[in-house]
């Protein structure tokens, strides 16, 4: 078995594909599905398209619940990539902090639908 990807439901393509850009991911390809949605397929440099975006026409909205918490993406220099987000007027949550003493930095941002992305400094 192997996990090859996480889909989550979007409300704007262009907006959600430039955020998770400025994350670092690539557009691999939009997909119709008939004349119900579009996938949007996202892959980081030299992997596989991991993340699968879903715009449902004529929806503006999705309750986020209570089960969803996050997807993790490392990044080399925390302070450069937050600095180069908060350029494109992307803020983390909070200052980046550590969950225990000597494990890595990290911080949390929202992607344009409130679905928090983790950044962890490697």
């Amino acid at each position: 078995m192997e996990l090859i990807h996480t889909c989550y439901r979007i409300t704007d393509v262009d907006r959600s594909v430039a955020f998770y850009e400025a994350l670092g991911f690539e557009e691999r390809g939009r997909f119709p599905i008939r004349d119900e949605a579009t996938n949007v397929f996202m892959g980081l440099p030299g992997d596989g398209d991991r993340l699968e975006l879903t715009y449902n026409f004529g929806v503006d909205g999705y309750e986020l619940g209570t089960g969803y918490g996050h997807v993790a993406v490392t990044v080399e220099d925390l302070d450069a990539t937050l600095e180069q987000l908060a350029g494109q007027g992307i803020e983390p949550e909070r200052p980046p902090y550590r969950v225990r003493e000597g494990g890595s930095r990290l911080c949390f941002v929202r992607d344009p639908d409130g679905y928090r992305i983790e950044l962890i400094e490697r």
